[in-house]
């Protein structure tokens, strides 16, 4: 600031004097920036193969249950689905796989039998098949 110049803000004293340090003196403020810039590095460890969790059918076995219960197929896939999703929970990931396909097998094998039955009984209401 110059000696005849007041200080904008009345009421507050005036920031002290920029005072170079001695590492700053003889240098540009360029080379000082470049001197005080520092490169951090991080090591990440070797790059790991992302595993996507293993799936437990839950809601599909739940849904077999209530609506295609065909030879209680529905009640043993969400049994097996709750032990996949108990293995997922505790970190077992292959376990909760494999309960996760046998779950998912034993939901298709309720839907199909489901289906088969329902077919039947429309070809037996409908008189295509006689009894």
């Amino acid at each position: 600031m110059a000696s005849g110049a007041q200080y904008p803000f009345p009421g507050l004293a005036p920031l002290p004097r920029y005072e170079p340090l001695r590492e700053e003196q003889g240098r540009s403020p360029l080379e000082a920036a470049a001197a005080a810039t520092t490169t951090t590095v991080v090591h990440l460890g070797p790059p790991r193969a992302y595993a996507p969790p293993a799936r437990d059918h839950i809601v599909w076995s739940l849904c077999t249950t209530l609506y295609c219960n065909a030879c209680c197929l529905g009640v043993m896939a969400l049994a097996f689905s709750v032990k996949a999703r108990d293995r997922k929970m505790v970190g077992d990931h292959n376990g909760a796989s494999s309960y996760g396909s046998t779950s998912r097998c034993l939901n298709i094998t309720a839907l199909m039998l489901s289906l088969l039955f329902i077919t039947i009984a429309l070809l037996f209401a409908t008189g295509v098949i006689a009894a």
